[in-house]
């Protein structure tokens, strides 16, 4: 097994002729948020990789194999459920208003100017067809977003924030969580 632990955001810095030479593995968005897991790249050799703790993959990115060889990643198309707006019934304010509704729920949320994708879930599909949207099962890359606190959109899943106070409890009130 070919080892991976290190990923270069987009292929940055990377001369287009090396990322056309590459192998590439088409990965989900279930393994691209692990940090470590398995695969297989299009040469038939089968990765572990080994990333630090909270990294995320995106397709575009480029992982570096153990022996130098470079392996870019591809979004592999999923089951999601894309929303849109009804023209007949609705406005693209409608869009905000569900991203709204979604986020409060901590939901990982694709934004499009035209369309947001959510993982299925047919509660969510109802609530969204009640807010007269229109709610369709696709089969297409998955890419949410990263949430205000992640790290250069690589990194940290999770976030943690301090609501503007100081994280030491000075006084007996000190207030910090990490979601």
């Amino acid at each position: 097994m070919l080892q991976a632990s290190k990923l270069i955001a987009q292929g940055q810095g990377l001369a287009s002729a090396l990322l056309k030479r590459a192998s590439t593995v088409e990965l989900d968005w279930d393994v691209r948020q692990k940090s470590r897991f398995d695969a297989t790249d299009s040469a038939g050799r089968t990765l572990g990789v080994f990333l630090p703790r909270g990294t995320v993959v995106r397709g575009g990115d480029v992982l570096v194999a153990e022996d130098g060889s470079l392996v870019r990643v591809t979004a592999a198309p999923q089951s999601v459920l894309k929303i849109t707006h009804c023209p007949q019934h609705g406005t693209p304010y409608d869009l905000i208003r569900a991203a709204y509704h979604l986020g409060n729920r901590h939901v990982p949320i694709e934004l499009k100017p035209d369309h947001l994708k959510i993982e299925p879930d047919h509660v969510l599909a109802d609530m969204l067809r009640a807010m007269h949207l229109i709610v369709h099962t696709v089969d297409e890359a998955f890419e949410p977003e990263n949430g205000a606190y992640a790290n250069g959109g690589h990194a940290h899943g999770g976030h943690g924030h301090s609501h503007g106070h100081d994280d030491h409890d000075h006084h007996g009130h000190g207030h910090h969580h990490d979601h």
